[in-house]
């Protein structure tokens, strides 16, 4: 399996780079999260997204209502049982949005130099002269030169679908600005960005904290993706909200980082949260263009040595009405894997594109490609050193079995966890094979009822670079050397072999804890 791993910084051979590519069982190491939405949530569609590699399904609700999205996820679990494959869920908050409302959803055409209002009283139609916002502290926020964007698809950056404003005065509540350019904007909402400037709204609206005490718990929830997080007081808000709400509080926090307030204060939010969202759409306004790149550069490299997955936006905005990305897209998303992204998320192109499924296809081979050029090495020095000594025991382990699994060139490395703990610190040090995470439910009880853990651990390895999760059968023991008795290793080692990342004579490292003593083995398999 290991052979196709070159360098980049190893001469390569141009014909070789011509040569097809070998299909893998998994699509790719990197991760795909794709939203589920018009174009994507019917079972079939669902189905073919799941096969083609998305592991992660997003639910938006910036818009629809709960049962929209409830019959989208009745869906989601039919594909699931059908395709026999995983899939996490991630429910994505409103959160600070500035929104235009236009209730008659008539197209609104703004021409250069011309002049339109934005005012906070909604009862108003909005035409070309005016703009009804969700926002009463738009005019107390900004000043004259302010640069303001609105758009339907305002984050891909098309510039006949949204359009910049330049405040010119602040008249009472409202805020009179001058078009920079002209646009028509179409459909029932409209997303309303002030560039660096501060919006004081609660990062948890209320509509928020119902839609996870309600949707959020009857479904259990796998992870929140809080938008709008600007700083760490935002995400222990939302975790003590779901410490209060039963199973919600295995529930993960993926941080989603959106303007210059939130990079500001990234190394406290990354400390309080289970993983970071870079939402490149709104940062690319927020910042210079020319700044975007440092910033997804530094906050994947400190992501990735803090152990927490990384996930990148707006990758290939095009796809959403063309069967293949530019070719910058796809350089972009093999930049963001040899960054050390641990998923790509997929949004618009996804929700309402019209090749959902060649768009997650397309995603996860270049992401294959790219991950076969890693420069593992180089990153597993890094991470070693940015680790430091003495290390803690778990993290000696979790080193040692990457190392071990390099040098003998095992063809994947199975781990045995129950908090999922010990398989995402294997994954830390990004090894160049298939991490298999066996999770071994354990029996809880509340003195009523006596239930099992273990699904919350496997689906959360789903955003993780190179877990792949599988749930063990809490019968059985974890080996065994009686040949009538089913161990899980044995269980393991089959589900490896039937989807084809383990043959005969291969070397597999296995990972577990014996009594107390944590343990890292080198199996060689016979015929």
């Amino acid at each position: 399996m290991h052979s196709n791993h070159l360098l980049l910084e190893e001469p390569i051979r141009m014909a070789s780079i011509l040569e097809p590519s070998k299909a893998n069982f998994f699509p790719a190491m990197t991760k795909i999260v794709g939203t589920l939405g018009p174009k994507s949530r019917s079972v079939e569609a669902i189905s073919a997204c799941l096969k083609a590699g998305m592991s992660v399904a997003r639910f938006d609700f910036s818009w629809g209502d709960s049962e929209y999205h409830q019959e989208t996820l009745e869906n989601l679990k039919a594909a699931i049982k059908a395709t026999k494959k995983l899939c996490a869920v991630m429910l994505d908050t409103v959160g600070a949005e500035l929104q235009v409302v236009n209730k008659r959803e008539i197209p609104i055409s703004l021409k250069e130099d011309a002049i339109v209002t934005l005012t906070p009283h909604q009862g108003q139609e909005a035409s070309n002269e005016v703009l009804p916002i969700n926002f009463g502290g738009l005019a107390k926020a900004v000043k004259k030169g302010d640069t303001i964007f609105v758009g339907q698809y305002l984050f891909t950056g098309s510039e006949t679908t949204s359009v910049w404003l330049e405040v010119d005065q602040v008249n009472g509540d409202d805020v009179v600005c001058v078009v920079k350019n002209s646009a028509t904007l179409a459909g029932s909402m409209f997303t309303l960005h002030a560039s660096q400037v501060h919006i004081d709204m609660p990062t948890l609206t209320d509509k928020d904290k119902e839609v996870i005490s309600t949707w959020g718990v009857q479904n259990k929830i796998d992870f929140i993706s809080l938008s709008y997080t600007r700083h760490a007081e935002d995400v222990r808000e939302a975790r003590e909200l779901l410490s209060k709400l039963g199973d919600l509080s295995q529930t993960q926090i993926l941080a989603k980082i959106e303007n210059v307030e939130g990079l500001t204060h990234f190394d406290e939010i990354l400390k309080e949260a289970d993983g970071i969202i870079l939402s490149r759409g709104n940062l690319g306004i927020d910042l210079p263009p020319e700044k975007v790149f440092l910033f997804q550069k530094a906050a994947v490299h400190k992501c990735n040595m803090a152990g927490k997955p990384a996930v990148v936006t707006r990758v290939v905005d095009s796809m959403t009405d063309n069967l293949r990305p530019t070719r910058a897209e796809a350089t972009d998303v093999a930049n963001a894997v040899l960054d050390g992204t641990d998923a790509i998320l997929l949004g618009a192109e996804t929700l309402r594109g019209l090749y959902p499924v060649e768009t997650i296809s397309t995603v996860g081979k270049i992401c294959a490609e790219a991950g076969k050029v890693f420069n593992q090495d180089l990153y597993f020095k890094k991470t070693v050193k940015f680790v430091g000594e003495p290390m803690t025991h778990l993290e000696a382990i979790a080193s040692s079995a990457v190392r071990a699994a390099i040098k003998v060139k095992a063809s994947v490395i199975i781990c045995f966890t129950s908090s999922g703990r010990a398989a995402r610190l294997i994954a830390k040090y990004r090894p160049t094979m298939p991490v298999l995470s066996v999770v071994i439910p354990r029996l809880k009880t509340n003195q009523l009822k006596w239930s099992f853990s273990g699904a919350f651990e496997a689906r959360q390895s789903l955003i993780v670079r190179g877990l792949f999760p599988m749930l063990a059968d809490p019968r059985h023991p974890a080996e065994s050397n009686n040949a009538t008795n089913e161990s899980v290793l044995k269980v393991a080692l089959d589900h490896g072999k039937a989807s084809g990342v383990i043959k005969s004579h291969d070397r597999v490292v296995v990972c577990q804890k014996v009594g107390d003593a944590s343990v890292v083995k080198i199996i060689e398999l016979e015929d």
